[in-house]
């Protein structure tokens, strides 16, 4: 059984979502975009969801004899927990240390959905992949005909990763998209708004690009960027505003087109 909906986006590009509402409804940035691209030699998957049903098999299915690469563009449980389906797994250099070991989910414990037994089955703890390798800024990878750059840009984690195409993608991850914002420490946010900056100034040199977030609609362009930078550059503007919200240990601040989660822990 399987609860992804697979779309064919480009001949070699394909989306494969799923929904993290169905998890626990406190989760709203539905669905969740997992990205696979077709090099023509290699295939690289980009985050493999919520682990709740079998992943491999479908990428399987779609890449033919090519070799596959996984890459986790941060390590929060959404876009990490079917790691332990593939035996190889990269992630930035910061997070290592959180994928490598089994990933405790029972923050979603008392979630009303039926659909959390699956990870009760398993104590709430998913185990990692078995082989664990290392991703840093600038690094290249080259599937044939398409190549992929990382571009480091914390702040939504320590090791939030971009990719860019030599194709015009550029595969945001949850440093930029539509919908619900999780940010860190107030004291942290400057370091969002650099990261913003540096994908901003990319669209401004690849006026064609094509943003493909992890959550929400998909392709975006560069007023997903412009917006959300004014947007969270104004936090500070409605910090008075702020109301305390228990499940995710943060201060809830909502403007005209954001809802933003400022970490208090």
């Amino acid at each position: 059984m399987t609860r992804f909906n697979v779309k064919k986006h480009k001949e070699y590009l394909y989306v494969i979502s799923e929904s993290i509402t169905e998890v626990h409804p406190v989760y709203k940035n539905s669905p969740l975009n997992l990205f696979l691209i077709l090099g023509s030699n290699m295939a690289l998957l980009i985050d493999t969801g919520c682990g709740l049903y079998p992943l491999k098999p479908i990428v399987d299915d779609l890449i033919g004899d090519r070799k596959l690469l996984v890459f986790n563009t941060h390590a929060h449980w959404d876009h990490v927990l079917g790691n332990v389906e593939f035996g190889e797994v990269y992630i930035h250099e910061n997070e290592t240390k959180f994928i490598s070991k089994p990933y405790d989910v029972s923050h979603v414990k008392e979630s009303p959905c039926e659909i959390v037994k699956i990870y009760e089955k398993q104590n709430f703890l998913i185990p990692p992949a078995v082989v664990i390798k290392k991703l840093k800024d600038g690094d290249f990878f080259d599937l044939g005909e398409i190549n992929v750059k990382v571009i480091h840009a914390p702040g939504h984690s320590p090791g939030s990763i971009c990719l860019l195409t030599n194709k015009g993608e550029l595969f945001t991850s949850d440093v930029a998209y539509y919908g619900e914002q999780f940010l860190p420490k107030r004291k942290f946010i400057s370091g969002v708004l650099s990261s913003i900056s540096k994908l901003i100034k990319l669209c401004e040199e690849n006026p064609s690009l094509e943003l493909y977030p992890s959550h929400a609609n998909y392709p975006c362009d560069k007023s997903l960027l412009i917006d959300l930078y004014n947007g969270i550059k104004n936090v500070p503007n409605l910090w008075n505003t702020r109301r305390e919200h228990d499940f995710f240990y943060a201060y809830e601040i909502n403007d005209d087109k954001f809802k933003y989660y400022v970490n208090r822990l």
